[in-house]
């Protein structure tokens, strides 16, 4: 059963899937290890820790595909669905990308409506596509995906997101996931709705299963999961709550060893602790089998 085969069987259960979000393998095997059932690779985080930079289009395709592979490597079987930004330029460039994440083992692949150079969606400057430039992209997104499976090559969901919202308004952002669900798109996700009606006037709207982002301090209410499920959402990704809390526990530990700073060190791992969680016990135990008599 491969990773987009094992996102299709859970999107089938009725109960909502909280969905971490992840940036290198190091937080996708931590999130994995924690019992989360799919993981989301986030361009925010990508692009935080691998440039030190926004998410504002400045990663390119091989740094994002680069990061995606050590994120499945280190997640096992959880699948991790793939943010693919705009999909790197125009519709053939959205089917290279779908094929290239298929390849590389992604469940999922997420693609926005936005002009490149793409923008946080709850962040400003965001500018989007015309409505049927959008849907052409989505429409090539869904052929690469049909020909992988067609031809056994590989296999990958479509999850397409409108960030029209803050730009033309929610008419025409739910009028888009209309668009991308009537082309085939299997997952849609309305960016950035400003409340709850807005959130379950998509849910209602479109027969897809639909994503929550749930960003602290963003644009979107932050509800809990069971309230999220009753709006009619079946997925929800956290994209930056592991993100917010690496940086801030970097920037105090980083502080506290100035010297004389006075400044108390946040909670840490003993030496041991720290052993196992980055591997090295099963590593030892490994090494054993080929050990030199």
């Amino acid at each position: 059963m491969n990773a987009a085969h094992r996102l299709r069987r859970r999107l089938e259960e009725k109960r909502l899937c909280v969905m971490p979000g992840v940036f290198d393998a190091l937080s996708a095997k931590l999130a994995a290890e924690a019992g989360h059932e799919v993981l989301f690779m986030t361009g925010f985080g990508v692009s935080a820790v691998r440039l030190a930079s926004p998410d504002a289009g400045l990663i390119s395709m091989g740094e994002m595909l680069d990061q995606l592979r050590t994120c499945i490597a280190a997640a096992g079987d959880i699948p991790v669905v793939g943010d693919g930004d705009t999909g790197w330029g125009n519709a053939l460039n959205v089917q290279r990308t779908v094929r290239e994440y298929a390849r590389a083992g992604a469940a999922a692949i997420m693609l926005e409506d936005q002009v490149s150079p793409k923008k946080c969606g709850h962040t400003k400057g965001k500018q989007v596509v015309s409505r049927q430039e959008a849907r052409l992209k989505i429409r090539a997104a869904c052929q690469a995906r049909d020909a992988l499976r067609a031809n056994g090559s590989g296999d990958i969901l479509v999850l397409a997101r409108s960030d029209a919202r803050a730009v033309n308004g929610f008419d025409d952002a739910l009028a888009r996931c209309q668009d991308f669900a009537d082309e085939g798109a299997d997952i849609l996700f309305l960016e950035a709705p400003e409340n709850i009606d807005e959130m379950r006037r998509f849910c209602a709207s479109v027969k897809r299963p639909c994503m929550a982002n749930m960003v602290f301090q963003g644009k979107t209410p932050v509800v809990p999961p069971a309230e999220l499920q009753e709006i009619g959402y079946r997925l929800a990704v956290y994209p930056i709550a592991a993100l917010a809390g690496l940086i801030a526990s970097l920037r105090q530990t980083y502080a506290a060893l100035v010297p004389g700073a006075g400044m108390a060190h946040p909670p840490q791992l003993d030496f041991a602790a720290l052993q196992e969680a980055v591997g090295f016990p099963a590593y030892w135990d490994a090494e054993k089998k080929y050990a030199a008599e």
